[in-house]
């Protein structure tokens, strides 16, 4: 079976994906990375919980977008994520906010 229509198929949705990243990051405060997810939102909370041998991140997040190519609706009102992994979060400022013109997809 040829994949070149499969890969075509992410392609374009990757694409969609950040078209869709760039429309809507303004609108947030923080961009979030965890091992398995990207994050933008406009609160989130980190807490460190130590067990007895370990310890793990319980982050928490309100008005959500999340880097998902898969989910049908990337806003969420909250999400809550545990983790033993490293954690990023940034706040945004708002130069980040402007993407150069040399980086646009479509010329806008």
């Amino acid at each position: 079976m040829d994949e070149d229509p499969f890969d075509d198929f992410d392609r374009e949705l990757e694409l969609a994906l950040y078209r869709e990243y760039r429309d809507v990051v303004s609108q947030f405060q923080y961009v979030i990375e965890t091992e398995r997810r990207f994050y933008l939102a406009n609160d989130v909370n980190v807490v460190r919980h130590d067990t007895e041998h370990d310890f793990y991140f319980e982050l928490t997040m309100s008005d959500v977008w999340v880097w998902d190519v898969y989910r049908a609706d990337r806003f969420v009102k909250s999400v809550r994520v545990l983790t033993f992994k490293d954690v990023n979060i940034e706040e945004l400022t708002r130069r980040d906010f402007e993407i150069p013109d040399e980086l646009s997809l479509d010329g806008t």
